[in-house]
């Protein structure tokens, strides 16, 4: 399973380290970790174990940056 994150799309309202902190995070400016990235897209591969949290933190970004490739 694969996540991605439009960096572009993204406005850092944290809604995904609430519902899945063991995989987003804020820095210590506000603004989601995965911005220290070179890139605007950010993808990564995700254990099964950890899908519905993921799925869950896809359905509360209000700018809909998360996708989730199965």
């Amino acid at each position: 399973m694969k996540v991605e994150v439009d960096l572009n799309k993204c406005q850092d309202h944290g809604q995904c380290v609430y519902a899945a902190p063991d995989l987003f995070a804020l820095d210590d400016e506000g603004r989601l970790s995965l911005r220290s990235q070179a890139t605007d897209v950010y993808v990564a591969d995700v254990d099964e174990a950890r899908a519905e949290e993921l799925h869950e933190a896809a359905e509360v970004c209000p700018l809909q940056a998360i996708t989730v490739h199965e």
